[in-house]
């Protein structure tokens, strides 16, 4: 394997200290049932719903979509349940005839991910994952911010509430002026993992994501490692590169942001598929 020996100086990034918060607005979703849901081909690209994943606040409601030319429904649970299938939301008995579509309001919900598959067509699956929202009705504060940068020059920006033990972290990825972007994330902290989401693909550049409930409320440590981007092969871009973010908590509360870096000056081998990035 040819090894690349690179001079890497890193110097600490701009403290961007914002004046007004940011807030993530979970209060609607729309699911769509792609045209060829109905075949198995959907898992290639992970596009059976689209989005797989979406995040809501309590109380916010998601609406399904069907732009497909097949039947459809709609069942919370999974495939292997035995039973209470659609008990909370959808039913083994919604049909959805192509253009139709169906919502539901997540009202008293408890915060978690709630799993979901097309009874008909059972290779569909998708998760909602519920979210408190603040306690004046605004949305979950988004507090921890870091920046990055691909190969090709594409920006990457991670948003993260707040890491509290005994909750889960949400983790926002975004990939600047991009679409269908494959990626693989991990999050740790501690040394222990707390979310691994392999296989995520982005239409619009932009994904969500729920950690696990954090066993402390220490910072954590952010790996995307990018899978290339289209919806399918051959696949294009920097591939196998990763933008690793250390030590992500806020700084400065609930009324500011700041990107902080780290002053390094290093020798570092790497392989000529991957690159080192600012640690944040």
């Amino acid at each position: 394997m040819k090894t690349l020996t690179i001079a890497t100086v890193f110097t600490i990034l701009a403290a961007g200290v914002f004046a007004q918060p940011a807030f993530a607005d979970h209060s609607e979703a729309i699911v769509t049932q792609p045209e060829n849901a109905s075949l198995v081909l959907c898992l290639d690209t992970n596009e059976c719903f689209v989005p797989t994943d979406v995040t809501i606040d309590v109380g916010g409601t998601v609406t399904w979509i069907n732009e497909d030319i097949a039947l459809h429904n709609l069942a919370s649970g999974t495939i292997r349940d035995t039973e209470g299938v659609g008990d909370l939301f959808g039913s083994p008995t919604l049909l959805m005839p192509p253009g139709d579509e169906y919502s539901f309001t997540f009202d008293d919900f408890e915060p978690g991910t709630y799993p979901y598959f097309c009874f008909l067509h059972p290779h569909m699956s998708g998760t909602v994952t519920v979210v408190a929202a603040g306690e004046d009705g605004d949305m979950m504060m988004m507090e921890a911010s870091a920046t990055g940068m691909l190969e090709d020059g594409t920006m990457v920006k991670v948003y993260a509430t707040e890491p509290a033990e005994g909750e889960r972290m949400e983790i926002s990825v975004t990939f600047a002026d991009s679409e269908h972007v494959n990626y693989d994330l991990m999050v740790t902290q501690n040394g222990e993992e707390v979310l691994s989401d392999a296989g995520a693909h982005e239409h619009m550049g932009m994904g969500e994501h729920m950690t696990a409930p954090l066993p402390s409320s220490d910072p954590v440590d952010i790996t995307i490692t990018f899978q290339g981007y289209g919806v399918a092969a051959p696949l294009t871009g920097p591939i196998g590169e990763e933008v690793a973010f250390t030590n992500v908590v806020p700084e400065f509360g609930t009324v500011a942001m700041i990107i902080l870096g780290v002053a390094i000056t290093s020798i570092i081998a790497v392989t000529a598929r991957s690159r080192i990035t600012p640690r944040i």
